[in-house]
């Protein structure tokens, strides 16, 4: 059986464990509630990006003119993406993740052939 004093300095470890723990999740639930109202500031440019991108396609007259990236082929098979990207400084990891998602992303999907 352990003695008096190890009992003491086991339960004063997880005293310390315990306090230590508390402050993480304090520090994760702030960081969480930063990333959720930043999530819920985007939603305005985002549902008005929705917006643009719908009035831009609805004006294309298809043509022997039209521009082949707004017209289409008329293949249901090709897709565009629009990848979007930040100018504000101290963005490159963020830059460099999107263009990282957006090249995988017609791949993944089988829209791409794999080089």
């Amino acid at each position: 059986m352990a003695s008096l004093k190890a009992l003491k300095i086991r339960i004063n470890s997880v005293k310390s464990t315990q306090k230590i723990t508390k402050a993480m999740k304090m520090v994760a639930a702030a960081k969480l509630r930063r990333a959720t109202e930043a999530a819920e500031a985007s939603r305005p440019y985002a549902e008005r990006l929705e917006k643009v991108v719908s009035s831009i396609a609805s004006k294309v007259t298809v043509g022997p003119q039209s521009p082949k990236l707004l017209a289409g082929t008329g293949k249901d098979d090709v897709h565009l993406f629009v990848v979007a990207t930040s100018d504000k400084g101290l963005a490159g990891a963020f830059n460099t993740n999107i263009v990282r998602l957006a090249r995988k992303r017609p791949r993944n999907c089988g829209l791409l052939a794999r080089r």
